[in-house]
């Protein structure tokens, strides 16, 4: 233990003559440290976001959407996996009788220009089912939303989300009882929903979206197609059957590859799966920066080395061995790049702190293991060629040296 507290001194009274030095040394491994931990943490909290979105969904709903999205348990992306087919109704009546299903909704959604009064904005509708709303747990925060009479009426009616609804009228709840344009169609807006959150990493903005009943929305669809179909199962343990006799149902009409029935889960681990993948490679190249540290400290250890050669020398004539030679220089090694580690580990938590305001990334302990772990074995690994040089020194010609 004492050697330690030595070594530790030792390597602590060299940094203090050298301040300048031992910071930009340790610069490296701080730049390095800080960007991998950041990315990581960015990773979990991304995680974190997409498990809060799905789980403001009811999770035991089935899409039905064209194109094979999945093969062979895994996410297909590429021309192959975008179908050409749009579903109708007779696709809805032949999925409702599907026993165990609660509701059956089509949807179709449409990037459209909406216009309340002199204001402008480029958004998206929905056009469904009354159904939509209870699937989705989509409630009104102001008015209300259609019913299924709206439906069958075709009433040129519109809930809107509360951002889109400020947008257009300053104040969300102004927004009921106004009339809006879609493309030229006047409807009237007579609800505003609860906000639900979302709309980031490409993930649905339910509160910017404009419903509107979608007998009334064919107006936008003279052939009355729908882009998918959105089936609720009564149970979760209900999902795996109702799946499989959707499919069947689908496959009177339809090839294997026209459609695909998704899951939450399967969507879940796709999106996870993806930015998973995107995470590790940005991780490994904010990696690199810690190479470069690295390098960095075996260039100042060597330099190190040269300058204390006489040192050395009288060191290695008084009794010390080639061991004790290797353990001081691995030992200022390995403190200068836990030194930067724990430097950058401390800065990432700063940001992290102030970034959870707005976004869930947090640190872990693994993480704070890998920070530390990394940085120890960069001081091993880049410090034990110079300290090896140092220890290989003759003691005579280490004392000549000048």
């Amino acid at each position: 233990m004492n050697y330690i507290i030595y070594l530790i001194k030792s390597s602590l009274e060299d940094f203090r003559r050298n301040k300048v030095r031992t910071f930009l040394t340790s610069l490296g491994i701080l730049i390095g440290v800080l960007s991998v931990i950041l990315l990581v943490s960015f990773g979990l909290g991304l995680k974190k976001y997409i498990n809060q979105q799905f789980e403001s969904l009811a999770p035991n709903l089935l899409r039905v959407v064209p194109g094979k999205i999945f093969a062979g348990g895994s996410f297909r992306a590429g021309p192959g996996s975008l179908g050409t087919i749009r579903f109708d109704e007779k696709d809805i009546q032949r999925i409702k009788r599907i026993k165990n299903l609660d509701y059956t909704i089509p949807t179709l959604t449409k990037t459209i220009t909406v216009r309340a009064g002199r204001n402008s904005e480029l958004t998206d509708f929905f056009s469904s089912s009354e159904d939509l709303f209870s699937a989705l747990n989509i409630e009104a925060e102001y008015g209300e939303i259609f019913a299924k009479a709206d439906v069958a009426k075709k009433n040129k009616i519109a809930v809107l989300g509360p951002k889109i609804a400020e947008k257009l009228f300053g104040d969300s709840r102004a927004a009921v009882g106004n009339n809006i344009k879609i493309e030229n169609q006047s409807f009237k807006a007579i609800g505003v929903t609860k906000s639900k959150g979302g709309g980031g990493f490409g993930g649905p903005d339910f509160d910017s979206y404009i419903y509107i009943p979608y007998k009334a929305g064919y107006i936008f669809d003279p052939d009355k197609k729908f882009i998918a179909i959105i089936a609720k199962v009564n149970s979760e343990k209900n999902i795996d059957q109702a799946k499989r006799d959707i499919e069947e149902v689908m496959l009177t009409r339809y090839s294997e590859d026209d459609f695909s029935v998704i899951k939450q889960t399967d969507l879940l681990s796709a999106i996870t799966s993806i930015f998973s993948i995107i995470n590790l490679v940005l991780v490994a190249i904010a990696a690199i920066s810690l190479i470069v540290g690295g390098i960095g400290i075996m260039n100042i250890t060597y330099a190190t080395v040269t300058e204390r050669i006489k040192e050395i020398g009288i060191r290695r004539a008084i009794g010390a061995r080639k061991s004790d030679i290797l353990i001081q220089f691995l030992a200022e090694s390995v403190i200068l790049s836990l030194f930067g580690g724990i430097v950058g580990l401390a800065l990432a938590w700063i940001v992290v702190f102030f970034v959870q305001r707005v976004f869930p990334a947090y640190i872990n302990i693994p993480t704070i293991a890998l920070a530390l772990g990394v940085s120890s074995a960069i001081g091993v690994i880049f410090g034990v060629f110079p300290a090896k040089k140092a220890a290989d020194l003759s003691p005579i010609d280490a004392i000549r040296y000048e």
